[in-house]
């Protein structure tokens, strides 16, 4: 009985082990890639390059409106609260309650309506659902201040001007499209064998959705809401020319800063800080929720 000896494997090319070497290579357990401390670095600079506007900002918003107009910039100024004592003196509460209410009922009603129509666009898809997609996408290619105007007179017919319904069902209208398309994206990797064993068992629509693709599409399902809320929050268009007072957001409390008598920046900075603080700790909330929804589907 012969044996024969195994060829020796194939030397690793040099090119890719030059940036990315793997955990195995260290000593240690896995397999899975990592940066070289090179590209790591490099990232690191990225972050903070995207990050230092919001620094900037967030040390502005503490500072006198004179050390604040400095240029360049007084960072190391004194500190102070007078900004933010001066912003709620004017009473933010409105605005970031209407940013709320709209933001929160337009996720909602997206979900809602997304999560069936993706179901039936990738688990069961309908008939030329290709060509649904297409009209879902289509739906976004016309700028939004081209619609402005047909809008306006719709909802001053209706009598809804500076309301906030009216801001909840145009936000819902504005990130459908976008929540079918990500929803389909998620929806798909749902494994079809667990679909058909509740089928089997004779569960019904609403229990598929709710109880078995609901639960397995959750970081989808996170994903798409935080990023239609933040959507919803940052909205200006319609928000500054269908209200006046009542309905009016957050961003459009921000417009107040910028007058004829010149900008107060650090006031505007630290109101940028307030109305930015509700969508910070909702991704930082849903933060590995996104990142596993985000990645969804990008490796097999």
């Amino acid at each position: 009985m012969t044996t024969t000896q195994a060829a020796p494997a194939a030397a690793p090319t040099a090119g890719p082990r030059k940036f990315l070497r793997r955990k195995g290579d260290q000593g240690g357990q896995g397999d899975s890639p990592r940066l070289s401390p090179v590209w790591a670095f490099v990232a690191w600079l990225a972050t903070l390059a995207f990050f230092a506007p919001v620094a900037w900002m967030v040390l502005t918003s503490f500072h006198q409106e004179s050390d604040a107009a400095t240029n360049p910039p007084s960072l190391l100024a004194p500190f102070t609260l007078d900004q933010y004592e001066l912003l709620l003196g004017r009473d933010i509460t409105p605005y970031l309650l209407n940013s709320a209410m709209a933001s929160v009922i337009s996720t909602l009603l997206v979900l809602a309506l997304s999560i069936p129509a993706a179901y039936a666009l990738s688990i069961k898809p309908v008939e030329k659902w290709t060509d649904v997609m297409f009209f879902f996408l289509s739906t976004k290619f016309l700028p939004v201040i081209a619609a402005l105007l047909p809008v306006y007179l719709i909802v001053k017919d209706a009598g809804m001007l500076d309301n906030v319904w009216t801001l909840i069902v145009l936000y819902t209208a504005m990130n459908l499209p976008i929540a079918v398309w990500m929803m389909r994206s998620f929806l798909a990797e749902v494994p079809k064998e667990i679909l058909e064993a509740a089928e089997v068992d004779g569960a019904g629509l609403p229990t598929v959705l709710l109880r078995i693709v609901g639960p397995v599409a959750m970081p989808g399902i996170a994903a798409t809401a935080l990023i239609c809320f933040i959507f919803s929050w940052n909205e200006f268009l319609f928000a500054v020319n269908l209200t006046a007072t009542n309905a009016s957001t957050a961003p459009v409390f921000l417009v107040g800063f910028i007058t004829n008598e010149g900008l107060f920046l650090a006031r505007l900075c630290a109101a940028a800080t307030l109305v930015s603080l509700p969508v910070l700790i909702a991704g930082w909330a849903a933060q590995d929720k996104l990142v596993r929804g985000l990645s969804l589907g990008a490796v097999k």
